[in-house]
């Protein structure tokens, strides 16, 4: 069997990494000269929207994935001529646009920050008079891009010089307990599973850390949320929502719609990876179990990588380097540490931490996982 992957960054490698042990084959269409998913299948150089390559990479796969959200949904649909594509390009098409996601929740009756589409200024004076916003573009945004923070009405103006050019949507800036996402699978049959939440971090609209936390109590209405989401869209595969948490209450921020950050600790943490769990949905095989067998937590390594040795003095440290050249930013890793107690990672991340400088506060160590 041969997997076709839109995209060959490190999300596209790491679903290699998983499926080459059941005997898969992967191809990847990527512009880039030498994606870090290459060295793992075959790599289709071009854009993503080219017909030719997109027929290249295609060929005698048994299903198409992305490993992004935001491959045009024209890619896909031309990939589906071939082979069922996961996700289809309409789910690409509604997820790519923050309004059509929001009015997805609103739909299903999942709360969200309260919101408009703008596409004026005034209108975006109007919403910022409110109180404290923030300004998304619509399309295309990720890890803190394409984003303005309004902290007052005489912020607008910045807002608009920088993004105005395109559709936008404003949100109300949101004070809340804490940010956490689920993983959840669904097969082709129709069948579930579900990853225990992961509490996440993040700095500058970048996730910096992720921990499971095992018999949470939001956890059922996160599966719930989640539930509805995948059924109403018919969804195939991992799909990951994220949601700010206040009280007992969640409100939806967005989805992914693919393996998702959050749940890399799932490699070394539950008896199946998000990623193997992909791969089996997308095959019609049956889920494998979502079950944890240590408490995990997962930090990024953005800009470059730590040394090696240094790492992996760490007991209960697993190292992932990407193979992706260095850039101030840009995710090039990521350390999971697992351990037989929340209290054994948090000593093992504030170990990594002082060893390597790998998320680093520099104002404080990570407590008991929260800030």
């Amino acid at each position: 069997m041969k997997i076709a992957i839109l995209g060959a960054g490190q999300l596209g490698r790491m679903l290699a990494l998983a499926g080459i042990p059941l005997g898969l084959e992967f191809s990847f269409l990527d512009p880039s000269e030498r994606p870090c998913a290459a060295a793992l299948g075959k790599h289709v150089r071009a854009d993503y929207i080219d017909a030719a390559a997109i027929e290249s990479l295609t060929s005698g796969a048994t299903v198409v994935t992305t490993e992004f959200e935001n491959v045009p949904a024209e890619a896909m649909r031309l990939a589906g001529r071939s082979a069922p594509a996961f996700p289809t390009a309409q789910i690409l098409s509604m997820t790519q646009d923050r309004v059509s996601e929001k009015a997805l929740f609103q739909r299903l009756g999942i709360p969200t920050a309260a919101y408009m589409a703008i596409n004026s200024r005034e209108r975006l004076e109007n919403f910022a008079s409110l109180g404290p916003c923030i300004v998304k573009t619509r399309r295309l945004g990720y890890d803190g891009k394409g984003q303005y923070r309004v902290r007052e009405p005489a912020d607008v103006a910045g807002a608009w010089t920088l993004l105005g050019a395109g559709p936008l949507i404003a949100e109300e800036w949101l004070q809340f307990d804490r940010e956490i996402s689920i993983i959840a699978v669904r097969g082709r049959d129709g069948s579930l599973a579900f990853y225990p939440v992961s509490e996440n971090e993040h700095r500058n609209g970048v996730l910096v850390l992720a921990r499971s936390r095992l018999d949470d109590p939001i956890q059922p209405l996160a599966e719930d949320h989640a539930r509805r989401i995948m059924a109403e869209l018919g969804y195939v595969g991992v799909m990951a929502v994220e949601f700010f948490q206040r009280g007992n209450a969640l409100l939806a921020n967005e989805i992914a719609p693919r393996v998702h950050n959050t749940g890399h600790w799932t490699i070394e943490g539950a008896l199946t990876s998000q990623f193997e769990n992909h791969l089996r949905a997308l095959l019609g095989l049956p889920l494998g179990s979502t079950a944890v067998h240590r408490h995990s937590a997962m930090v990024n390594c953005l800009g470059i990588m730590p040394d090696r040795a240094t790492v992996l003095r760490v007991p209960g440290a697993h190292l992932h380097d990407y193979r992706k050249l260095p850039m101030p930013g840009r995710k090039v890793g990521h350390i999971t540490c697992t351990g037989e107690t929340d209290e054994q990672v948090t000593a093992l991340l504030n170990q990594i931490i002082h060893t390597t400088g790998v998320g680093a506060r520099g104002d404080s160590l990570i407590k008991h996982g929260k800030q």
